[in-house]
């Protein structure tokens, strides 16, 4: 069994895993910092929200190719084909109109890949994202998938696929010129429940359906491409089915909750002896990797891997079917093999590559000299190197994001505090560079959204990034509710909005008021999704703490999200999800209300920036112009802003630019700052 944990902290709380490690049995390797870099001119708000310049990179089944997107700034995203022996790069998918989204290598030398357009916002989506596949020579170009509807299909259309054909998110055999895909069999108001399976061939666009059981949501395939296990669903019940190899029949392995609340096993890929790799938190706190038995229906007795503080939603390492390693996310990304060769490459590259996580990716075959190196830090975007086994040679091929000089970035630190009732709570801690001295600053307390997702770890963050710039220090607490740090922190958020999550945020900015980092008259709650429903409530709850609020997207009334018909939140969310996590629209109907920031309005007396997008679905405008009018009655000092083509989130650059230069404007004259300018 392997067991890691990230950094030794202080016995005071402050901040210690910038100096990332863990352990592995008694071994030791570190992640340090950088040392600090002579503070530069603050850059300009483009800098930090451009499209990638180089993304995405992927290594063929024989490491042979290497796959990537290229970019530039109003330029389109496109597909580049790199040959590793003569260094010769061909783009070989361009389009006038899309860009490229994502891909994957069917085989040696054949790709598939969707569409986007990088350039419209959400308003302007007239397609969808379509389906193609080329070869890494750029020949053999042909669309499987149709990028809009046709409502009339006869003998003289083509042979591509209905525009809602996707993807299936394994890569599969890669041996073949097929891959699979799956399309919309069934669906509720507002949601797609039941898919079917289909094996599409990428050069003909021929396909056929796979017999699966009815009723299926999602798929496992093993090494060989064969389709191994299957979960379905009927009503609020999940099944977990695995296919008797002996027999040819689908036998029941596991039923839980469809939202997960008593999830027991979760498959990830299968062993050579017909296993399964399983993710489960069964009789303790956090998940850990176990093996599991379809025969038995058990768990293996020992987890395979193991960490008492963090969740493992781990990325199975695999080539020719064996599992060399596990990508996990503790503080920051890390990879632990089991392979004892690919255990030397990681340290060398460490001892080449002190300053950063290295994550070493290779081939899906064995035989190839080849290593896909991608490396980031908390002030550095991820930068893209391909490694020689053989020969040592390390080479650059792009950068993420070229135009960012880490010299002019802030560290971030990885701390815990306690809340009021003693939870630990995990949280993120960005000091500007910028400024003088790291005491008495001005804070931005930064919420996430979901709430119920992981939301910090140790990286460079564009928006983090651009708030230290101008003089802020900014703290991301994951609070009760968020996910990965175990059962107990999950389920503690449960019908908690507004409560004890509220109070988990307050409590993240007291710490640092008492800790010295913070000036207690300059501090902003912040956030998007629920993140600006934390906002709100942070201003009305604690407007003597919280000095100013930017909430953009958020939720202002609970029972609103019930009553929307016009969100995209599901029928079945509603039944089954959010009476649990939330709470019951009829018996918790006095807490939804009393915990809504609209019922609230009259109490926010500090100055406010809120924005919307007109088509937001998933949190619909009435959320922000029903929260401006309650506010505008009680003379609030609030600032709106529209943003007629977009939805739940900035789909642009020039719309991220445009927000957080408003948002620097306001922040500048809430708290200000005084940080370098551009």
């Amino acid at each position: 069994m392997l067991s890691f944990a990230f950094g030794p902290r202080a016995a005071i709380g402050k901040a210690t895993a910038a100096a990332v490690a863990f352990v592995i049995c008694t071994g030791l390797a570190l992640v340090q910092r950088p040392a600090a870099a002579q503070s530069m001119a603050s850059p300009p708000a483009a800098d930090f929200f451009q499209d990638d310049a180089f993304s995405g990179a992927q290594l063929a089944p024989s490491g042979k190719l290497l796959a990537f997107r290229i970019g530039a700034a109003g330029a389109r995203t496109r597909l580049a084909v790199l040959d590793l022996a003569t260094e010769k790069v061909q783009v070989v998918a361009s389009f006038d109109d899309a860009d490229v989204r994502q891909f994957r290598w069917v085989n040696d030398v054949r790709l598939v890949f969707d569409l986007q357009d990088h350039q419209l916002a959400q308003v302007g989506q007239r397609f969808a994202p379509g389906l193609y596949a080329v070869n890494a020579d750029g020949k053999g170009f042909r669309q499987l998938a149709e990028r809009q509807p046709s409502f009339v299909r006869d003998g003289m259309a083509g042979r591509e696929l209905p525009w809602n054909t996707f993807l299936l998110n394994q890569r599969g055999s890669q041996d073949s010129d097929s891959v699979l895909v799956v399309q919309p069999e069934e669906y509720s108001i507002k949601s797609t429940d039941y898919y079917k399976l289909l094996k599409l061939n990428t050069v003909t666009g021929a396909s056929e359906e796979i017999d699966t059981p009815p009723n299926a949501f999602e798929w496992l395939l093993d090494a060989k491409g064969q389709l191994r296990a299957v979960q379905t669903l009927k009503g609020n019940v999940a099944t977990l089915r695995g296919l008797n190899a002996s027999t040819g029949q689908w036998e029941t392995l596991a039923e839980f909750d469809r939202f997960g609340f008593d999830r027991s096993v979760q498959l990830l890929g299968s062993t050579a002896d017909g296993k399964f790799y399983a993710v489960s938190n069964q009789g303790r706190d956090t998940a850990a990797l176990f093996t599991f038995d379809p025969a038995t229906r058990t768990l293996s007795d020992q987890p395979i891997m193991v960490s008492a503080e963090y969740d493992l939603a781990p990325h199975l390492m695999m080539q020719n079917g064996q599992l060399l390693g596990v990508r996990l996310t503790a503080d920051a990304q890390l990879t632990q093999w089991l392979d004892e060769g690919m255990k030397g490459q990681q340290a060398a590259l460490d001892k080449r590559l002190p300053n950063t996580v290295n994550l070493l990716t290779p081939a899906p075959r064995e035989g190839s000299p080849w290593l896909l190196v991608q490396v980031y830090s908390d002030v550095q975007p991820e930068r893209t190197y391909v490694f020689n086994t053989q020969t040592q040679k390390l080479t650059l091929l792009g950068s993420q994001q070229p135009q960012i000089k880490p010299a002019q970035m802030s560290n971030m630190d990885v701390l815990r505090f306690k809340a009021r009732d003693g939870l630990e709570i995990p949280a993120y801690l960005t000091l500007p560079k910028s400024a003088a001295s790291k005491t008495m600053l001005p804070l931005i307390v930064y919420v996430h959204g979901g709430p119920w997702v992981r939301g910090g770890q140790w990286q460079w963050q564009a928006d983090v990034q651009f708030l230290a710039s101008r003089g802020y220090a900014v703290l991301q607490p994951d609070f009760r509710g968020s996910t990965g740090y175990g059962a107990k922190h999950f389920r503690a958020g449960f019908k908690q909005w507004g409560l004890s999550m509220q109070d988990d945020l307050a409590d993240a900015a007291r710490w640092t008021i008492a800790e010295g980092y913070a000036d207690p008259q300059r501090i902003c709650i912040m956030g998007a999704s629920y993140g600006g429903y934390a906002t709100l409530m942070g201003l009305a709850k604690d407007g003597d703490l919280f000095k100013c609020g930017v909430q953009w997207v958020g939720v202002s009334d609970i029972l609103l999200m019930y009553d929307a018909h016009w969100s995209d939140l599901s029928d079945a969310w509603k039944r089954y999800g959010m009476p649990v996590m939330i709470g019951d629209r009829e018996k918790d109907a006095a807490q939804l209300q009393a915990t809504s920031p609209i019922h609230l309005a009259a109490r926010i007396k500090n100055p406010l920036l809120m924005a919307h997008g007109r088509v937001d679905n998933r949190v619909p405008i009435e959320h922000g112009r029903r929260m401006l009018d309650a506010l505008k009655a009680h003379n609030a000092p609030v600032e709106w802003m529209e943003y007629p083509k977009d939805g739940h989130g900035w789909g642009l650059p020039a719309t991220q630019v445009d927000w957080w230069t408003r948002v620097e404007g306001f922040l500048a004259r809430a708290i200000p700052a005084a940080a370098a300018k551009p």
